[in-house]
């Protein structure tokens, strides 16, 4: 048991996403909006490609747009948290590449959530995530990716 799972919780691992990423890879020096929406309709359940979906709308100045897409990505990461096993609380590791998409996703959605004044929201997210692994925003920021 780590120091920071003092409940003794399993932690959650979800499956990586090779196809995703595979897919995700092709947006350098193509149409990137082009090609995440073909990936996210192509993988519609992956937490992945919707926070990337969110983070590209962030960088352009699009902030309700990746509101919208971080809440998908939000849910669809719920949907495989629980799938695996996850029951609301415990550790989901930031160091297990399979959880990225999931983090991103709440990540993305904290971000967007703050850049709409959401501060209630902010707050929970916050408290998500370093619930989650308190270093995941940490490495989310410092661009772990």
């Amino acid at each position: 048991m780590s120091s920071t799972n003092l409940l003794g919780l399993p932690e959650t691992l979800l499956p990586d996403e090779p196809e995703v990423k595979e897919a995700l890879s092709r947006a350098i020096g193509f149409d990137v909006d082009e090609v995440l929406e073909a990936t996210v309709k192509d993988f519609p359940t992956s937490s992945l490609a919707w926070a990337t979906l969110a983070d590209r709308a962030w960088y352009r100045g699009e902030i309700v747009a990746s509101y919208a897409y971080a809440r998908v990505g939000y849910h669809r990461g719920l949907d495989a948290l629980r799938k695996a096993g996850w029951r609301g609380q415990g550790p989901v590791p930031w160091s297990h590449e399979g959880n990225h998409g999931v983090l991103l996703a709440l990540y993305m959605l904290r971000r967007a959530a703050e850049g709409i004044g959401e501060s209630a929201e902010v707050v929970r997210l916050t408290e998500f995530l370093e619930g989650a692994d308190p270093a995941a925003i940490p490495a989310i920021e410092a661009g772990g990716r």
